[in-house]
């Protein structure tokens, strides 16, 4: 009998996605859907990058070289000596988004039966491909509370074993808009350097942080030979279809082995390149990304402050990316409640989608009342989705309540 290998079997679906069938029949059904389930800005791409593809100096659409066209390359350069980091182009590959370049930085960094340290909650997907390469994901628990900035790290020390190869996150962070501070990541890469890991930073949010400026794992010197970074365009020029990213390190032997598997993939997408190339050469760029990010503060405070209303909402302002992290206590079961709001209630018509808090998690029965919720539309919207939340969460709790009477 034919079966599905183990590793595959094994996965999750995604909490951002897996619920998206469910807002398709909802839709199917006259119902509006408030999509605060996932990274998606509704902020139109820069004009320069659609011109960019537009003119692409192309009349065969070929492969381009596996690490990418030299000029996207000397492009990202440029852009990274504009916060101050010196890199080299040979210390660069061009990827397929950021998704890639962790799945690269994965590969390069651990054998099956190694163990990676990830602060959770975390961008579910760094927990798929950890499981696809045989990996296995140690948590490092992060709170609320503390607006999930990392523990001590003498606590943090303690999850090492001989099997750790490296440390992964993103920053500012997916999914809780921690920005990590300098000490911080000064803690890790004392860690890093003592217990001879890497530390891969996935830093897809730089531009995006609103109470100070997010640092960059590039920037740390002592970790030279360790430091892996991964980026990607698609949040901070709002291009996510555009599937294009880096990663880059000044470990030589990092470089190779993710040289190897560039050319195993073949190579990155053509017209993205040619697009973020005319990008980075308009004058203005850094002020059409200026201007991305404060209208991103200024929904952030929308949403913070509109969550604040509802009874029992446990939340911290978010310091960079385009998320909130927030704890409902009302409800034991996120995923249930999420296919609820889909499947079994609207207000007006109206009902909202919000991403699961427990897929966020390595730790079982953690995110159990948490939700994800992404600040990617107008500020009108969110304030109509948090009334129509509010309502959902009303509802959700009488239910519950009825089913017990029932029971009893």
């Amino acid at each position: 009998m034919l079966s599905v290998s183990n590793r595959t079997a094994q996965l999750e679906g995604s909490p951002i996605r897996r619920l998206a069938p469910l807002a398709v029949a909802a839709k199917k059904a006259g119902k509006t859907v408030y999509h605060l389930n996932i990274g998606q800005p509704d902020i139109p791409t820069p004009r320069s990058f659609m011109d960019g593809v537009k003119d692409a100096p192309i009349d065969v659409l070929s492969y381009s070289p596996s690490r990418g066209i030299a000029e996207t390359r000397e492009a990202f350069v440029r852009y990274y000596a504009s916060f101050g980091i010196d890199l080299d182009p040979e210390e660069l590959s061009v990827t397929i988004g950021g998704s890639e370049g962790f799945t690269f930085a994965i590969q390069t960094a651990c054998n099956p039966g190694d163990e990676i340290l990830i602060p959770e909650p975390f961008y579910p997907n760094y927990k798929g491909q950890a499981l696809v390469h045989g990996v296995k994901v140690v948590p490092i628990t992060t709170r609320i509370e503390d607006g999930f900035h990392l523990p001590p790290i003498e606590g943090i020390e303690r999850l090492i074993t001989d099997r750790t190869r490296a440390i992964l996150f993103s920053n500012p962070a997916n999914p809780t808009g921690v920005a990590y501070t300098r000490e911080e990541l000064e803690g890790l890469a004392k860690l890093a350097t003592e217990h001879d890991l890497f530390v891969i930073s996935d830093e897809p949010y730089r531009e995006l942080t609103y109470d100070g400026e997010a640092v960059s794992i590039l920037s740390l010197p002592e970790l030279r030979e360790h430091a892996i970074l991964v980026d990607s365009i698609s949040k901070r020029i709002s291009a996510c279809g555009a599937r294009l990213g880096c990663i880059a390190s000044r470990n030589k032997d990092v470089i190779s082995a993710i040289d190897k598997l560039s050319q195993i993939r073949l190579s990155p997408p053509t017209f993205s390149q040619y697009g973020l190339i005319a990008f980075l050469r308009d004058p203005g760029y850094k002020e059409t990304i200026g201007r991305m990010v404060a209208k991103f503060r200024s929904r952030r405070d929308t949403l913070f402050d509109a969550l604040g209303t509802i009874p029992g909402a446990v939340l911290r302002k978010p310091e960079g990316a385009f998320y909130i992290f927030v704890k409902f206590p009302q409800i034991d079961d996120s995923e249930a409640f999420a296919r609820f709001m889909l499947t079994d209630f609207d207000m007006d018509g109206e009902t909202v989608m919000v991403a699961p808090g427990a897929g966020f998690y390595a730790t079982e029965g953690k995110g159990s009342n948490e939700v994800r919720l992404a600040y990617v539309l107008e500020e009108e919207k969110l304030i109509r989705a948090v009334s129509v939340l509010r309502a959902g969460l009303e509802a959700y709790v009488n239910r519950r309540a009825e089913a017990t009477v029932e029971i009893r």
